[in-house]
């Protein structure tokens, strides 16, 4: 398989990119949904919650946390998850941004 060529690519586009792949798995979609669900920190439920393996639980919230969708911290021998809000926020504006443009005018194929 060849290389991407990000860099023929806008910033913008690469970053809009990055975040639709941190979402683009079923398992980090239902991660965030139970975290917007408890609307609080979560410590140890998500295992039991999704009935995912701890190891890939761990790989997700790795992925979430790499784009900050999540913050983590460490509360005794637990790390507690729980929604960023400030980048939760910047994830819906930039995608009302790229899904509003567009305008159907039912004259396509």
């Amino acid at each position: 398989m060849g290389t991407t060529k990000t860099e023929i690519f806008t910033e913008k586009q690469n970053k809009l990119a990055g975040m639709m792949k941190a979402l683009g798995h079923p398992a980090r979609i239902a991660i965030l949904q139970y975290l917007v669900k408890k609307q609080a920190c979560v410590c140890n439920d998500i295992v039991g919650e999704l009935g995912l393996a701890q190891a890939t639980i761990s790989q997700h919230l790795a992925e979430l946390k790499k784009v900050g969708l999540i913050n983590g911290t460490i509360e005794g021998t637990s790390v507690c998850y729980c929604i960023d809000a400030k980048v939760w926020e910047h994830f819906k504006t930039v995608f009302e941004g790229f899904f509003v443009k567009y305008v159907n005018k039912d004259n396509c194929c």
